[in-house]
Order: structure tokens, then sequence, then C-alpha cells
């Protein structure tokens, strides 16, 4: 095709838009790209991130330049940092043209973690996802980790002549900070609250640790959110937070659910 040609192709997205309705979020999902994260240890870990790229759509256009997201992720080093992403943001509302704009990007997050009696190590993976959004002129960042614990029922526990039903929770904390917070800080935070943290390999001495510190340390759900916020209410850097925890029981067809939501600047 002749240069002349490709000046000639109609900008379809550029058109006007008689509706007059404004989209709160265009844009894509779903991409995935590599990524660098610095762990509290100073070592460099290299994950994979699946990212949302949104921006706000004036009512007066047709749409928005979806190769543009593409063109601004694919600029980037060959590894995303945080510090990259947070830039990345400001980018894509300026090449766009756009007031308001948001990128989310997930990964696995894997910590080392030693058996609490025989001292063996295994990897255990969180999922983390960082969202920075430009809204009303101002940046704002926020870390959402879901953090997969026991928890033992404490009604159980009480009632039962012999044992009580435990299961499985993920509890996930997305919380708004104004000064840098390590991933590990938040999961070390929600699992001492739990009934007992897990681990990715245990031997039969650490099996029978964590099987008696769950008994020990009953935790209903609504436990869990609640000692979970009464530290992160202490917590300076952190303006806003929610809090979930959702048991998936192993005596019900059902999950018991419990969120805590909290905006301190609001307060």
């Amino acid at each position: 095709m002749k240069a002349k040609d490709l000046q000639n192709i109609p900008d379809v997205q550029n058109a006007p838009d008689s509706r007059k309705l404004a989209i709160d979020q265009v844009g894509i999902k779903a991409i995935r790209h590599p990524m660098r994260i610095q762990e509290r240890s100073g070592r460099a870990q290299h994950t994979i991130a699946n990212f949302n790229m949104y921006v706000g759509l004036p009512h007066h256009f047709k749409g928005t330049h979806m190769s543009r997201f593409v063109e601004i992720l694919s600029a980037q080093d060959r590894e995303i940092t945080v510090a990259s992403f947070q830039a990345m943001l400001r980018e894509m509302v300026r090449r766009l043209e756009a007031e308001e704009g948001r990128i989310e990007m997930s990964f696995p997050y894997f910590i080392e973690k030693a058996a609490p009696v025989s001292g063996v190590k295994s990897l255990m993976d969180y999922e983390v996802t960082f969202v920075s959004e430009i809204r009303d002129g101002r940046q704002n960042f926020r870390l959402k980790v879901l953090i997969p614990v026991t928890s033992l029922c404490p009604c159980s526990k009480r009632i039962s002549e012999r044992g009580a039903h435990n299961q499985r929770s993920h509890v996930t904390v997305t919380c708004r900070i104004n000064a840098f917070v390590w991933i590990e800080e938040i999961v070390d935070l929600v699992e001492k609250q739990a009934s007992s943290e897990l681990y990715g390999l245990l031997k039969r001495p650490d099996e029978k640790h964590v099987t008696e510190r769950a008994y020990d340390n009953p935790k209903f759900v609504e436990d869990m959110v609640r000692d979970v916020a009464a530290l992160l209410n202490l917590d300076e850097r952190i303006d806003a937070y929610v809090v979930e925890s959702e048991n998936f029981e192993s005596i019900h067809n059902h999950s018991a659910y419990a969120l805590i939501r909290r905006d301190k600047q609001a307060a």
C-alpha cells in the first residue's frame, strides 16, 4: 500500500459520537508481560504479570485507540518494575488524551518458608495485584494480596468431644498506601492472625505442630477480618483498606464470608 493510500485510511475511533454517553473504562484486558519485583530479602524475583489497562472516554469520542495500550506496554523495558508501572500509567493517560486511567497488574509472588519444626524449606505462592489509577487529577496506588490460611471453627471446638472442623481460608487485603509496603509485610500480618499459616512442605512433626496450633487458636471468619483490620488501623502508611475473608467450609456446601472496609482519611 502506498504512503498516500495510508494517509487516506479513516480513523473511525476519532469520529464524533452523538449519544452523549461517556464511558468510565475502556481498554484491554488479560495481556501478559514479564515483570521484575524486589523481594524484602534484597533479591529480585522474575515473574509474569497479567495486565488490564483502561482510560475514561469522553462522550464526544466514538472510541479509543486499542493498539496504543499494547504499544505503551511493549515500549517498557523487557521486565516491568514497580517504578516503571507507575510511570506507564501517566504515559498511557497522556498518549490517549484521557483525564482518567487505570492499570491493574496481577502476578504470582513466591515466598520461601521454613517448616515450623523440621525447618525444611519450600515455596508458597500468593496472588498479588498492583492497581494504579489517575482520577480527579490525582494518582493513587493500591496493593492487593490474597493470603491462604487455615481457620478452625470455635463453635465446633466448643461443642464437640473429639476434634473440630477446619478449612482453607482466603484472606484478601487491599490497601491504598502512601509509602512503601513490602508484600511480605502484608503476608506476615495476616498469617499471624490465622488459626495456622500454610506451608508448601511439611514433615510429620510439622503437621502435628500446625494441627495443634490451629486447634489452640480457633477463629471465626469475623475474627479474622477484625484482627487484621485492627493492625491495619495502626499502620500510618495505609490510608484505606478492604479486608475480606472467605472460609471454604469443610462441613457445608457454601463459604462463610466477612468484609471490613475503611477509609482512614474520610474518618
